[in-house]
């Protein structure tokens, strides 16, 4: 648990930059849906399962992008 807390912790920016775009992804995905399909229900669930797998696939860009500006900082020095 000491873990999780600690990561959370040293990530909060960026989980708190993905739980943002999250949420506007899902916003949009669902109204895209619902003009797609008509249907509230199948706009609802379209829209939960491809913003999830992006809100995680983001962090793990954010991560790399980081990196890499860490990488060419110190390279510069």
């Amino acid at each position: 648990m000491r873990h999780i807390q600690q990561v959370l912790r040293q990530h909060r920016t960026t989980l708190m930059k993905t739980a943002s775009y999250y949420l506007i992804h899902v916003t949009v995905a669902a109204a895209v849906a619902y003009a797609v399909t008509g249907n509230l229900w199948a706009a609802l669930t379209l829209s939960l399962l491809e913003p999830t797998v992006q809100a995680v696939a983001f962090f793990f860009h954010e991560k790399l992008w980081e990196r890499g500006l860490r990488r060419n900082a110190t390279a510069v020095a």
